[in-house]
């Protein structure tokens, strides 16, 4: 079989962007619209099936997110694809990877980004009464902002 990190590298044209600053680190950006497709095949085809995380970001600009996966316990690959502001929804992956359940609720919790047709999007970390429609990573928001959220 042959091995897969190499198969990525020889994919490299196909993505918006790819870095590879070292060797066991793999940083690959891909259009939104190809993220579920992309992340089927890493698992499902590359049997690179250890997602560690997914991390959110805003950038001020746009969203970002990143999917970090783990291959044979030596190789970092972290998957990132950005979304606009006024469109801040993509595909859940629970059905390829059913461990991204708590990590896309924690996504959703912190910047509001919705995972259409995830199971349950409702609060995993946030405290109960929590307003709705308040992200607190999101840049939008200064600390006197969420305190004075918290407090109607």
């Amino acid at each position: 079989m042959e091995d897969p990190i190499k198969r990525i590298e020889q994919m490299k044209d196909e993505y918006l962007e790819f870095k590879k600053p070292r060797d066991r680190r793999i940083f690959i950006k891909i259009k939104r619209e190809d993220m579920k497709k992309f992340l089927s095949f890493l698992v499902n085809d590359l049997n690179i099936k250890h997602l560690s995380t997914i991390t959110g970001i805003d950038t001020g600009k746009e969203m970002e997110l990143l999917y970090h996966f783990a291959y044979n316990n030596s190789v970092a690959i972290t998957i990132k694809i950005s979304i606009p502001r006024e469109d801040l929804r993509v595909p859940t992956i629970t059905d390829i990877v059913p461990g991204a359940i708590f990590y896309e609720q924690e996504v959703h919790d912190m910047f509001g980004i919705v995972f259409e047709g995830h199971p349950d999007l409702s609060p995993l970390i946030l405290p109960e009464g929590w307003p709705e429609g308040i992200y607190p990573l999101r840049k939008e928001y200064t600390i006197e902002q969420l305190r004075e959220g918290l407090k109607k």
